[in-house]
Protein backbone atom coordinates (compact mmCIF):
# COMPACT_ATOMS: atom_id res chain seq x y z
CA UNK A 1 0.00 0.00 0.00
CA UNK A 2 2.98 2.58 0.43
CA UNK A 3 3.92 2.48 -3.07
CA UNK A 4 0.15 2.67 -3.87
CA UNK A 5 0.08 6.25 -1.34
CA UNK A 6 3.68 7.27 -3.20
CA UNK A 7 1.73 6.96 -7.10
CA UNK A 8 -1.27 8.54 -5.65
CA UNK A 9 0.71 11.27 -4.00
CA UNK A 10 2.15 11.88 -7.25
CA UNK A 11 -1.21 11.81 -9.60
CA UNK A 12 -2.65 14.45 -7.46
CA UNK A 13 0.23 17.18 -7.57
CA UNK A 14 0.32 16.62 -11.08
CA UNK A 15 -3.30 17.04 -11.41
CA UNK A 16 -3.41 20.15 -8.80
CA UNK A 17 0.15 21.91 -10.47
CA UNK A 18 -1.96 21.18 -13.81
CA UNK A 19 -5.05 23.34 -13.22
CA UNK A 20 -3.40 26.13 -11.27
CA UNK A 21 -0.61 26.88 -13.66
CA UNK A 22 -2.92 27.92 -16.45
CA UNK A 23 -4.55 30.25 -13.80
CA UNK A 24 -1.60 31.80 -12.97
CA UNK A 25 -0.67 32.76 -16.50
CA UNK A 26 -4.27 33.85 -17.23
CA UNK A 27 -4.03 36.09 -14.06
CA UNK A 28 -0.08 37.49 -14.94
CA UNK A 29 -0.96 38.02 -18.75
CA UNK A 30 -4.18 40.50 -17.46
CA UNK A 31 -1.99 42.21 -14.48
CA UNK A 32 1.15 42.26 -16.58
CA UNK A 33 3.26 40.52 -14.25
CA UNK A 34 5.94 39.76 -16.31
CA UNK A 35 9.75 38.85 -16.52
CA UNK A 36 11.35 41.55 -18.88
CA UNK A 37 14.71 40.51 -20.53
CA UNK A 38 17.58 42.40 -20.67
CA UNK A 39 21.06 42.14 -21.52
CA UNK A 40 21.93 39.58 -18.91
CA UNK A 41 18.97 36.98 -19.76
CA UNK A 42 18.37 34.38 -22.37
CA UNK A 43 14.84 35.16 -23.34
CA UNK A 44 13.85 38.07 -25.82
CA UNK A 45 10.17 38.03 -24.77
CA UNK A 46 8.06 39.39 -21.59
CA UNK A 47 7.61 35.98 -19.92
CA UNK A 48 5.10 35.31 -16.48
CA UNK A 49 7.22 34.38 -13.95
CA UNK A 50 5.18 33.73 -10.97
CA UNK A 51 5.04 29.39 -12.03
CA UNK A 52 6.57 28.99 -8.79
CA UNK A 53 3.78 30.32 -7.15
CA UNK A 54 2.00 26.58 -7.49
CA UNK A 55 4.88 24.39 -6.45
CA UNK A 56 4.28 25.02 -2.81
CA UNK A 57 0.58 24.65 -2.22
CA UNK A 58 -0.11 21.83 -4.75
CA UNK A 59 2.68 19.94 -2.82
CA UNK A 60 1.19 19.99 0.39
CA UNK A 61 -1.94 19.60 -0.55
CA UNK A 62 -1.48 16.35 -2.33
CA UNK A 63 1.17 15.53 0.51
CA UNK A 64 -1.51 16.28 3.34
CA UNK A 65 -4.13 14.59 1.56
CA UNK A 66 -3.01 11.58 0.85
CA UNK A 67 -0.79 11.05 4.25
CA UNK A 68 -4.19 11.61 5.97
CA UNK A 69 -5.48 8.91 3.44
CA UNK A 70 -2.74 6.78 4.56
CA UNK A 71 -3.46 7.20 8.28
CA UNK A 72 -7.08 6.37 7.92
CA UNK A 73 -6.73 3.74 6.19
CA UNK A 74 -5.06 2.09 9.11
CA UNK A 75 -1.37 2.54 7.69
CA UNK A 76 0.93 2.02 11.24
CA UNK A 77 3.64 4.87 11.99
CA UNK A 78 5.70 3.81 14.65
CA UNK A 79 5.35 6.28 17.57
CA UNK A 80 9.26 7.02 17.85
CA UNK A 81 9.20 7.62 13.99
CA UNK A 82 5.84 9.78 14.03
CA UNK A 83 7.27 11.78 16.95
CA UNK A 84 10.31 13.25 15.05
CA UNK A 85 8.36 13.28 11.98
CA UNK A 86 5.92 15.78 13.07
CA UNK A 87 7.99 18.29 14.19
CA UNK A 88 10.31 17.93 11.45
CA UNK A 89 7.36 18.51 9.17
CA UNK A 90 5.78 21.43 11.34
CA UNK A 91 8.78 23.42 10.93
CA UNK A 92 9.89 22.24 7.42
CA UNK A 93 6.44 24.23 6.41
CA UNK A 94 7.17 26.97 8.41
CA UNK A 95 10.53 27.48 7.32
CA UNK A 96 8.90 26.96 3.47
CA UNK A 97 6.33 29.70 4.15
CA UNK A 98 8.53 32.21 5.19
CA UNK A 99 10.48 31.34 1.74
CA UNK A 100 7.21 31.41 -0.11
CA UNK A 101 6.38 34.71 0.86
CA UNK A 102 9.67 36.24 0.34
CA UNK A 103 9.77 34.98 -3.00
CA UNK A 104 6.49 35.94 -4.16
CA UNK A 105 7.48 39.70 -2.52
CA UNK A 106 10.51 39.29 -4.63
CA UNK A 107 8.78 38.26 -7.63
CA UNK A 108 6.14 40.83 -7.55
CA UNK A 109 8.03 44.16 -6.07
CA UNK A 110 11.73 42.98 -5.42
CA UNK A 111 13.28 42.40 -2.61
CA UNK A 112 16.43 43.11 -1.48
CA UNK A 113 19.10 40.44 -1.57
CA UNK A 114 20.56 40.89 2.19
CA UNK A 115 16.48 40.67 2.94
CA UNK A 116 16.25 37.61 0.98
CA UNK A 117 19.23 36.14 2.61
CA UNK A 118 18.75 36.96 6.19
CA UNK A 119 15.41 35.26 5.51
CA UNK A 120 17.21 32.15 4.37
CA UNK A 121 19.36 32.02 7.42
CA UNK A 122 16.54 32.30 9.84
CA UNK A 123 14.16 29.59 7.60
CA UNK A 124 17.69 27.20 7.13
CA UNK A 125 18.17 27.12 11.52
CA UNK A 126 14.64 25.64 11.69
CA UNK A 127 16.37 22.53 10.66
CA UNK A 128 19.00 22.20 14.01
CA UNK A 129 15.78 23.42 15.62
CA UNK A 130 13.82 19.86 14.67
CA UNK A 131 16.64 17.99 15.19
CA UNK A 132 17.53 17.54 12.01
CA UNK A 133 20.73 18.22 11.14
CA UNK A 134 23.97 16.57 9.47
CA UNK A 135 25.73 14.42 12.28
CA UNK A 136 27.63 12.06 9.51
CA UNK A 137 29.61 12.47 6.77
CA UNK A 138 29.99 9.44 6.09
CA UNK A 139 33.67 9.35 5.64
CA UNK A 140 34.26 12.09 3.87
CA UNK A 141 37.44 13.86 4.09
CA UNK A 142 37.88 10.49 6.55
CA UNK A 143 35.35 12.19 9.59
CA UNK A 144 32.20 9.92 10.40
CA UNK A 145 30.23 11.12 13.55
CA UNK A 146 30.70 15.17 13.73
CA UNK A 147 29.42 16.80 17.49
CA UNK A 148 25.85 19.22 17.51
CA UNK A 149 28.49 22.69 17.32
CA UNK A 150 29.94 21.39 13.94
CA UNK A 151 26.83 19.83 12.27
CA UNK A 152 24.48 22.42 13.53
CA UNK A 153 26.14 25.64 11.59
CA UNK A 154 27.59 23.21 9.00
CA UNK A 155 23.51 22.28 8.65
CA UNK A 156 22.28 25.84 7.98
CA UNK A 157 25.43 26.73 5.62
CA UNK A 158 24.56 23.94 3.58
CA UNK A 159 20.57 24.90 3.52
CA UNK A 160 21.39 29.07 2.51
CA UNK A 161 23.93 27.59 -0.23
CA UNK A 162 21.72 24.80 -1.89
CA UNK A 163 18.62 27.48 -1.58
CA UNK A 164 20.91 29.53 -3.34
CA UNK A 165 22.45 26.90 -5.63
CA UNK A 166 19.10 26.24 -7.17
CA UNK A 167 17.83 29.93 -7.76
CA UNK A 168 21.19 31.00 -9.37
CA UNK A 169 21.05 27.95 -11.67
CA UNK A 170 17.64 28.72 -12.91
CA UNK A 171 18.73 30.75 -16.30
CA UNK A 172 17.44 29.20 -19.40
CA UNK A 173 14.48 26.89 -19.78
CA UNK A 174 14.01 23.41 -17.82
CA UNK A 175 17.56 23.59 -16.23
CA UNK A 176 16.42 24.77 -12.38
CA UNK A 177 13.29 22.36 -12.59
CA UNK A 178 15.10 19.50 -14.64
CA UNK A 179 17.78 19.46 -12.20
CA UNK A 180 15.71 19.51 -8.92
CA UNK A 181 13.57 16.76 -10.98
CA UNK A 182 16.38 14.29 -11.12
CA UNK A 183 17.19 15.08 -7.76
CA UNK A 184 14.27 14.14 -6.32
CA UNK A 185 13.08 11.33 -8.07
CA UNK A 186 16.52 9.81 -7.00
CA UNK A 187 15.60 10.67 -3.02
CA UNK A 188 12.46 9.33 -4.01
CA UNK A 189 14.15 5.69 -4.86
CA UNK A 190 16.20 6.45 -1.94
CA UNK A 191 13.61 6.94 0.78
CA UNK A 192 11.79 3.89 -0.48
CA UNK A 193 14.87 1.70 -0.47
CA UNK A 194 15.37 2.69 3.23
CA UNK A 195 11.29 2.18 4.17
CA UNK A 196 11.04 5.36 4.94
CA UNK A 197 7.86 6.48 2.58
CA UNK A 198 6.61 9.38 4.41
CA UNK A 199 9.30 11.17 3.14
CA UNK A 200 9.59 9.30 -0.35
CA UNK A 201 5.74 11.15 -0.68
CA UNK A 202 6.75 14.35 0.06
CA UNK A 203 9.84 14.08 -2.22
CA UNK A 204 7.52 12.66 -4.95
CA UNK A 205 4.55 15.24 -4.25
CA UNK A 206 7.11 18.25 -5.18
CA UNK A 207 8.07 15.89 -8.34
CA UNK A 208 5.15 16.15 -9.54
CA UNK A 209 4.09 19.52 -9.33
CA UNK A 210 7.38 19.66 -11.15
CA UNK A 211 6.13 17.76 -14.55
CA UNK A 212 3.23 20.64 -15.36
CA UNK A 213 5.94 23.21 -14.82
CA UNK A 214 8.99 21.90 -16.94
CA UNK A 215 6.53 21.15 -20.16
CA UNK A 216 4.74 24.93 -19.34
CA UNK A 217 8.53 26.17 -19.29
CA UNK A 218 10.39 24.41 -21.89
CA UNK A 219 7.33 23.24 -24.50
CA UNK A 220 5.16 26.08 -23.87
CA UNK A 221 4.93 28.96 -26.55
CA UNK A 222 5.50 32.47 -25.48
CA UNK A 223 3.94 34.00 -28.25
CA UNK A 224 0.25 31.51 -27.68
CA UNK A 225 1.36 33.11 -24.08
CA UNK A 226 1.52 29.40 -22.77
CA UNK A 227 5.48 29.72 -21.33
CA UNK A 228 6.48 30.25 -17.54
CA UNK A 229 9.33 30.83 -15.26
CA UNK A 230 9.59 29.78 -11.69
CA UNK A 231 10.65 33.16 -10.26
CA UNK A 232 12.25 33.57 -7.21
CA UNK A 233 9.26 31.93 -5.39
CA UNK A 234 9.63 28.35 -6.90
CA UNK A 235 13.61 28.14 -6.99
CA UNK A 236 13.67 29.20 -3.10
CA UNK A 237 10.74 26.62 -1.84
CA UNK A 238 11.83 23.87 -4.28
CA UNK A 239 16.00 24.67 -3.05
CA UNK A 240 14.66 24.27 0.37
CA UNK A 241 12.90 21.42 -0.21
CA UNK A 242 15.77 19.03 -1.76
CA UNK A 243 17.63 20.35 1.21
CA UNK A 244 15.55 18.82 3.78
CA UNK A 245 15.55 15.75 1.62
CA UNK A 246 19.24 15.53 1.58
CA UNK A 247 19.67 16.12 5.09
CA UNK A 248 17.14 14.07 6.40
CA UNK A 249 18.61 10.63 4.15
CA UNK A 250 21.97 12.02 5.15
CA UNK A 251 21.16 11.86 9.11
CA UNK A 252 22.42 9.20 11.22
CA UNK A 253 19.30 8.58 13.52
CA UNK A 254 19.52 5.11 15.14
CA UNK A 255 16.39 3.34 16.54
CA UNK A 256 14.28 5.66 14.63
CA UNK A 257 15.71 5.80 10.94
CA UNK A 258 17.97 2.64 8.88
CA UNK A 259 21.60 3.49 8.54
CA UNK A 260 22.83 4.11 5.02
CA UNK A 261 26.64 3.85 4.27
CA UNK A 262 27.98 6.80 3.02
CA UNK A 263 24.40 8.64 3.32
CA UNK A 264 25.81 12.06 3.17
CA UNK A 265 27.84 11.57 -0.09
CA UNK A 266 24.78 10.08 -1.76
CA UNK A 267 22.58 12.69 -0.63
CA UNK A 268 24.42 15.20 -1.71
CA UNK A 269 25.72 13.52 -5.74
CA UNK A 270 22.24 14.91 -6.68
CA UNK A 271 22.69 18.43 -6.51
CA UNK A 272 26.52 18.30 -7.72
CA UNK A 273 25.96 20.77 -11.17
CA UNK A 274 24.28 23.11 -8.91
CA UNK A 275 26.46 23.14 -6.19
CA UNK A 276 29.48 23.38 -8.42
CA UNK A 277 28.43 26.31 -10.70
CA UNK A 278 27.67 28.15 -7.79
CA UNK A 279 30.99 27.84 -5.77
CA UNK A 280 33.28 28.53 -9.28
CA UNK A 281 30.39 31.47 -10.17
CA UNK A 282 32.08 32.88 -6.55
CA UNK A 283 35.18 31.99 -6.74
CA UNK A 284 35.50 33.76 -10.06
CA UNK A 285 33.83 36.89 -8.81
CA UNK A 286 35.87 37.19 -5.94
CA UNK A 287 39.19 36.76 -8.28
CA UNK A 288 37.94 39.73 -10.70
CA UNK A 289 37.19 41.77 -7.24
CA UNK A 290 33.39 41.78 -8.10
CA UNK A 291 30.46 41.64 -5.67
CA UNK A 292 29.83 38.44 -4.84
CA UNK A 293 26.03 38.41 -4.63
CA UNK A 294 25.48 40.71 -8.22
CA UNK A 295 24.13 38.56 -11.29
CA UNK A 296 26.33 38.33 -13.97
CA UNK A 297 26.98 35.77 -17.44
CA UNK A 298 29.61 33.68 -15.99
CA UNK A 299 27.25 30.39 -15.05
CA UNK A 300 27.73 27.19 -16.33
CA UNK A 301 24.47 27.40 -18.90
CA UNK A 302 25.87 30.58 -20.07
CA UNK A 303 29.31 29.25 -21.02
CA UNK A 304 27.42 26.54 -23.12
CA UNK A 305 25.53 29.17 -25.12
CA UNK A 306 28.91 30.93 -26.08
CA UNK A 307 30.07 27.77 -27.49
CA UNK A 308 27.53 27.79 -29.74
CA UNK A 309 24.97 25.34 -28.09
CA UNK A 310 21.19 26.23 -28.20
CA UNK A 311 19.38 26.38 -24.53
CA UNK A 312 17.28 23.21 -25.09
CA UNK A 313 20.87 21.71 -26.35
CA UNK A 314 22.68 23.63 -23.07
CA UNK A 315 19.88 22.14 -21.08
CA UNK A 316 20.22 18.59 -22.11
CA UNK A 317 23.45 18.18 -21.73
CA UNK A 318 23.59 19.54 -18.10
CA UNK A 319 21.21 17.35 -17.00
CA UNK A 320 23.23 14.48 -18.69
CA UNK A 321 25.93 15.40 -16.68
CA UNK A 322 23.96 15.87 -13.49
CA UNK A 323 22.70 12.03 -14.00
CA UNK A 324 25.93 11.01 -14.72
CA UNK A 325 27.75 12.77 -11.67
CA UNK A 326 24.55 11.27 -9.77
CA UNK A 327 24.58 7.38 -11.64
CA UNK A 328 28.59 7.08 -11.18
CA UNK A 329 28.69 8.41 -7.83
CA UNK A 330 26.26 5.93 -5.96
CA UNK A 331 27.01 3.21 -7.82
CA UNK A 332 30.92 3.67 -7.29
CA UNK A 333 30.86 4.64 -3.62
CA UNK A 334 30.99 1.44 -1.91
CA UNK A 335 33.89 0.41 -3.92
CA UNK A 336 35.73 3.76 -4.19
CA UNK A 337 36.78 6.24 -1.40
CA UNK A 338 34.26 8.69 -1.18
CA UNK A 339 36.75 11.19 -1.28
CA UNK A 340 38.52 10.38 -4.08
CA UNK A 341 34.96 10.11 -5.54
CA UNK A 342 34.70 13.96 -4.82
CA UNK A 343 38.07 14.74 -5.89
CA UNK A 344 37.16 13.13 -9.69
CA UNK A 345 34.30 14.63 -9.94
CA UNK A 346 36.01 18.21 -9.37
CA UNK A 347 38.90 17.48 -11.56
CA UNK A 348 36.36 16.52 -14.38
CA UNK A 349 33.94 19.64 -13.88
CA UNK A 350 38.03 22.00 -14.23
CA UNK A 351 38.63 19.61 -16.82
CA UNK A 352 35.27 20.34 -18.49
CA UNK A 353 35.15 24.34 -18.13
CA UNK A 354 39.06 24.47 -19.65
CA UNK A 355 37.86 22.33 -22.53
CA UNK A 356 34.44 24.81 -23.04
CA UNK A 357 36.62 27.59 -22.78
CA UNK A 358 38.91 26.54 -25.37
CA UNK A 359 35.85 26.04 -27.83
CA UNK A 360 34.47 29.39 -26.84
CA UNK A 361 37.57 31.01 -27.50
CA UNK A 362 37.98 29.27 -30.82
CA UNK A 363 34.58 30.36 -31.42
CA UNK A 364 35.23 33.73 -30.90
CA UNK A 365 38.59 33.92 -33.30
CA UNK A 366 36.48 32.23 -35.95
CA UNK A 367 33.79 34.90 -35.62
Amino acid sequence: MNYVFIILTFLIAVGIANLIIPRILLISLRKKLYDIPNERKVHTRAIPRLGGVSFYPAALVAYCLVFAIRLLTGSEITSVYASHLLIEMLLYVCGMMMLYLIGIADDLVGVRYRQKFLVQIFCACLFPLSNLWINDLSGLFGLYEIPAYIGMPLTVFVVVFITNAINLIDGIDGLASGLSSMSLAILTLLFMWKGMYSYSMLSVAMLGVLIPFFYYNVFGSAERARKIFMGDTGSLTLGYTLCFLAVKYSQSNPGVTPYTQHAFFIAFSTLVIPAFDVVRVVLVRFRNHKPLFEPDKNHVHHKLLAIGLTPRKAMITLLALALLFSAVNILLVNYVNCTLLLVVDVVVWIGLHLWWDYLKQKRAMAG
